[in-house]
């Protein structure tokens, strides 16, 4: 038997394939799911099975696709929301044999309405549960958000708090593997470990500890999580069955003349790293490094909006497309090749964005009458410790906030180092604010140089 985890960065997301005997099943597969057959090939098996823990919010599932392919059947668990398309329903008590590995399956609601959890066990050895692939109930360090249905709250708390109970009774030595890792927008407490034990977490995990039942609804409840609008999107596509990457999935070459041709009628989002887009950057480009593409793409671009990418080279192109198709985001017209480099040496206009260090912000607010520190933190990172005087519009909401804000003050962007800073900053100047830099170190420069915080 095995299980191999497959983590898809920027997204945090994991997702597994495990079998023996030449049968193996695929746990939350992703969009571009071409790595499954591949993996299963490797260990002479073929796909049989494809189960879905729940209708997730934050990537695009590949289950449709993977079935398709591979001619296996999908499960998931009852939705209320409605029938998924390409999916059996399974529910709790139900099981399925993957050569000498069962799959027991396990209502655990609480995150969502449908999540399910999967136990395995070697019915070679024991009939005692292995494993159990918790989706987004039980993490590593924290537990799943119950926050998508506001108006049921407390209710969704305690069916979470009761899932976990059902999960805590598998038994400590049963090993867990989850959804996703840290980093991802599902939890906020993750801890940097993939793979755990019930054991480990009632030791380690502060919410899986909770035996009080009303207390854990109160936490719950209290907690902060920013909810991008592509969720909308990311959840009418897994009720229906998002559709196979364009093929193949790596971008084409734009000419310096053929992108000038598509201003206007594309966005030109930068995918280079936060210091490449302050040293020159296409003017009206939005700043969208590779790496935070899965966390904040979803905010500022639509599913259908036609971008033409910067990057440094065709492999950092594809890794970008890859990051936006797994959010269902594909209408990339291409990148520009030469670099910016061999852009600007044809004549072609640039722009920079300023930096500025702790130093000259501890000035400015002593002094600027007509300036604002603009912090784009997450709340409970502004609720933890902030400037006195900084004004707070978290990152994503900044888009959707701009008219609130005065063109006539110079505004200096912050956050914790300066990438999500970046992004804010090149929001503000595609909507015409000419005076605007960036606090390059941010909150990390200031606690470091000492300055008063609250």
């Amino acid at each position: 038997m095995f299980i191999e985890k497959l983590k898809s960065s920027g997204l945090a997301h994991l997702s597994y394939l495990f079998g023996s005997n030449g049968c193996a099943a695929v746990i939350d597969p992703r969009r571009d799911c071409d790595v499954y057959i591949d993996m299963a090939a490797e260990r002479g098996c073929r796909i049989t099975h494809i189960f879905e823990t729940h209708r997730n919010e934050d990537l695009l599932s590949g289950s449709a696709v993977l079935a398709r392919r591979t001619g296996a059947g999908v499960y998931h668990g009852p939705n209320p929301a409605g029938p998924v398309a390409y999916a059996e329903t399974t529910r709790e008590g139900d099981s399925f044999d993957i050569g000498v590995l069962r799959v027991r399956v396990l209502e655990t609601p609480g995150h969502t309405d449908d999540s399910l959890s999967f136990a395995v066990l070697d019915t070679d050895s024991s009939e005692d549960v292995l494993a159990v692939f918790t989706g987004d109930a039980l993490f590593c360090g924290d537990v799943g958000r119950t926050d998508f249905y506001p108006e049921r709250a407390r209710e969704v708390a305690g069916l979470l708090f009761d899932s976990l109970r059902k999960l805590e009774a598998l038994g400590d030595h049963v090993v867990i593997y989850p959804a996703h890792g840290a980093g991802s927008v599902c939890g906020s407490g993750m801890a940097d470990r993939e793979v755990s034990t019930i054991g480990y977490e009632r030791l380690s995990n502060e919410r899986f500890a909770m035996t009080d039942r009303d207390a854990f609804i109160d936490a719950k409840v209290s907690e902060h999580h920013e909810r991008p609008p592509y969720f909308a999107h990311m959840e009418a596509g897994n009720l229906a069955g998002a559709a196979p990457v364009r093929d193949p999935l790596g971008p084409t070459p734009l000419s310096g003349p053929r992108l000038e041709e598509l201003r206007g009628r594309v966005t030109l989002v930068d995918v280079r790293s936060a210091a490449a887009y302050l040293g020159a950057h296409l003017p009206d480009s939005l700043a969208l490094p590779t790496d935070l593409i899965s966390a904040f793409a979803g905010w500022f671009l639509a599913p259908d909006e036609p971008i033409a990418l910067v990057a440094e080279d065709a492999a950092q192109a594809g890794l970008a497309a890859r990051h936006l198709a797994r959010i269902g985001i594909d209408a990339i017209e291409g990148f520009l090749e030469p670099s910016l480099v061999a852009w600007a040496a044809s004549g072609s206009a640039f722009a920079t964005l300023p930096v500025v260090d702790a130093t000259t912000v501890s000035g400015r607010i002593e002094k600027s009458a007509r300036w604002t520190l603009l912090d784009v933190r997450g709340a409970p990172e502004v609720a933890q410790m902030k400037v006195a005087s900084a004004q707070h519009i978290y990152v994503g909401d900044l888009a959707a906030q701009l008219d609130t804000l005065d063109r006539s003050r110079a505004y200096t962007v912050m956050c914790g180092s300066g990438a999500r800073a970046t992004i804010a900053a090149s929001l503000l100047l595609r909507a015409g604010f000419s005076n605007v830099d960036l606090f390059l170190g941010s909150m990390g420069a200031w606690r470091k140089a000492g300055y008063a915080t609250e």
